[in-house]
């Protein structure tokens, strides 16, 4: 089998390969983190977002992200505003989880 391969001079992203090589993820899992790990570092992450450009609904999305913070690839924090009031969500991005996450709740 033939395998053609591009030039890798511009527009092209480095990550690990070890969201690949971990059976227990889904291949939608697997295209999402790769996703996820291609966007700029300031990209405001949100479920309406990732389910606009990666062309999948929003419950597809939040399923693979659920996927990704068990396995610890992902870790979501609610933020609040000065009132107290639920505000933001921050993503947290990993190459490589940096421990087995102990529980996980659902967006």
């Amino acid at each position: 089998m033939a395998v053609f391969r591009v030039e890798k001079t511009k527009d092209f992203t480095v990550m690990s390969n070890h969201h690949f090589r971990n059976r227990e993820l889904s291949l939608k899992a697997m295209g999402l983190l790769s996703l996820m790990l291609n966007l700029p570092d300031n990209w405001d992450y949100t479920l309406k977002g990732l389910s606009t450009i990666c062309g999948d609904g929003i419950s597809s999305v939040r399923a693979g992200l659920v996927e990704l913070e068990t396995h610890g690839y992902v870790v979501r924090v609610r933020l609040r505003d000065e009132h107290g009031r639920l505000a933001n969500t921050e993503y947290s991005i990993y190459e490589v989880p940096p421990t087995k996450p102990k529980s996980v709740k659902s967006p």
